[in-house]
Formats: structure tokens, C-alpha cells, sequence
């Protein structure tokens, strides 16, 4: 009787400990998905992709390649396995050539695909085609060099990054902070920058900006989704920095922040790189997690 009153006793404690652990760091984002939805019946399967285009800019960072959610529904009437072939207009690679999984009607398959493009590349417009049995979706790749890039104002977008450190037991990519994606979605996953270096600070990333150019603002994006927020796994203390020639100097500061972003306005100065300086983030598992620098 015991014996047995302290099994029981032990399994309470495991139970009431499994229930207030919570993980140390964000785990990485599945890169394949799936979500169920309603089938026609046609028995087609048809392929999908998240955007009518890819930008693909020229003398990019390779660990920041450009990137195209792609996918495949299925509208047949019974379970089956569901296969989709990527191809790709040389010399451009991508990072995956078939799409395979098993289906059940009226379900949806998503994955990223990555889309290399080698240094020599041509400027010009190339094809990414989605087949499945039924059908083909092509969908064009445009190949232009970072000055012609529309930016929307970001100066910053898809520019060289350096950073102080990088955390290898996921995809960091410093590069990932100016690729044009703010969000979280893709954490661990080659989307935000995490630093190596636990509860030690400072830690930096610096963008260079290719020329001097009048700045004003800059926003700031850190990890934040609804299960791990910004408030416990965000960066909360940083100096914004611009430089020019070498010289750095402070033009803002954010202190005490909780939100997945902030944006710091300054007096316009001349620069042709701005920097980071992370000093602080929420909770005890300290890091410096940034998912996007937008300069303007």
C-alpha cells in the first residue's frame, strides 16, 4: 500500500511538472502543412502557389534566397496519395523538385520552396511551373538587381547584414532581417536572426544601406505569435545606430518594449549603414531575436 501511495504521489508531482514546463526556445516552424477543407468531387488535384510572382534579386545573401509558398488541393472523393513536380528555367535552382503526400478529399498541402539564383544570372524574367497530373501553374520569376528592386521606401530591403553572433541550432540567418518578411511565422525556420550569445550583451546586426542616403526611421520587428509573444520572448532594450564611413553614432532608443515592433523617428542624418545594439529582452532566457529591420 506504500509502494503504491508513492507512485501515485510521484506521478502527481511529473503531471503537475509537465503542466508548468514551458520551453526554453521557440521551436522552428513545420515547413510542410496541411489544412483540411471541403472537396468538389471533380477528382482533380491542383496546384497552388501564395503568390502570382517571385522577385528574385540578384547578389543576395544564399542563405536568404527568395522564397514562394507552394502547394497542391485536392478535390478527389476518396483519400490518396498526391504528388506535385517543380521545375524551374535555368540556370535558377529550387530547393525542392517534388511535392509528394497522402491527401484526403477537399485537403490542402503548403510547403516553402526556395529559389536559388546563381551570381551570373541574367537579369530578365524566368518560369517556375507546378504540375500535378491535371494541370500546370506557371508562375514567373523576375531577376533584377538590388538597385532596381522596388523597396517601397525600405532602403534597407534585402541589403548585406553582419551580426555580432549566430545561433546554430536552427536556421538564424543575420541576412533574414532585411529579406521583406516581419513576421514570425517562419522562426527557426530561415525568417529572423538569433543571436549566439545567452544573456550577454551587447549584440549587434548592421544592415549596409549600398550608399549614403537621408534616414529618418527605422522599425524594428521581433519574434511575436500568440504562443510565444514578445512580452517574454521579444527584444525589450536597443540603441538604433547610423553610420557613415565607419562612424557610428546613436539616433534613438527603445527601452521597456513588450510589442512585437517599434518604430524609432530621429532627425534625418546621412548614413550608409544602420545598427542595431540589443541591450536587453524580456524573460530569463535572454536572447536577441529580430525578425525584420525596415530603414526609411
Amino acid at each position: 500500500m506504500r509502494l503504491l501511495t508513492a507512485a501515485l504521489a510521484a506521478a502527481t508531482v511529473l503531471t503537475a511538472t509537465a503542466a508548468a514546463w514551458q520551453p526554453t526556445e521557440p521551436p522552428s516552424v513545420p515547413s510542410v502543412r496541411t489544412k483540411p477543407g471541403t472537396s468538389k468531387g471533380t477528382g482533380r488535384l491542383t496546384p497552388i502557389a501564395g503568390s502570382d510572382r517571385v522577385v528574385a534579386p540578384l547578389g543576395v545573401d544564399p542563405a536568404c534566397p527568395a522564397k514562394i509558398e507552394i502547394g497542391m488541393r485536392s478535390d478527389a472523393k476518396t483519400p490518396s496519395y498526391a504528388n506535385l513536380s517543380v521545375e524551374i528555367d535555368q540556370p535558377l535552382s529550387a530547393s525542392r523538385t517534388m511535392l509528394t503526400s497522402y491527401l484526403p478529399p477537399g485537403y490542402e498541402l503548403g510547403a516553402k520552396l526556395l529559389i536559388a539564383v546563381p551570381p551570373t544570372t541574367s537579369e530578365g524574367s524566368y518560369a517556375l511551373r507546378l504540375k500535378t497530373p491535371d494541370r500546370t501553374l506557371s508562375v514567373p520569376v523576375q531577376v533584377v538587381t538590388l538597385d532596381k528592386l522596388d523597396n517601397g521606401g525600405n532602403v534597407a530591403l534585402r541589403r548585406p547584414v553582419t551580426a555580432s553572433s549566430q545561433h546554430t541550432n536552427a536556421n538564424y540567418p543575420p541576412c533574414s532581417v532585411a529579406d521583406g518578411d516581419p513576421g514570425s511565422n517562419g522562426w527557426a525556420g530561415g525568417n529572423g536572426w538569433n543571436d549566439a550569445t545567452a544573456r550577454s550583451w551587447p549584440d549587434t546586426v548592421a544592415i549596409a544601406l549600398g550608399s549614403a542616403r537621408q534616414i529618418s526611421r527605422v522599425d524594428l520587428f521581433t519574434l511575436h505569435t500568440e504562443r510565444y509573444p514578445a512580452s517574454i520572448y521579444g527584444l525589450r532594450d536597443w540603441d538604433v545606430q547610423a553610420g557613415l564611413n565607419g562612424q557610428w553614432q546613436t539616433v534613438a532608443q527603445v527601452r521597456g518594449n513588450t510589442a512585437g515592433s517599434a518604430r524609432s523617428d530621429f532627425a534625418a542624418v546621412t548614413a550608409d549603414a544602420v545598427r542595431i545594439v540589443a541591450l536587453a529582452s524580456n524573460g530569463a532566457n535572454d536572447y536577441t531575436r529580430i525578425t525584420e529591420v525596415e530603414v526609411r
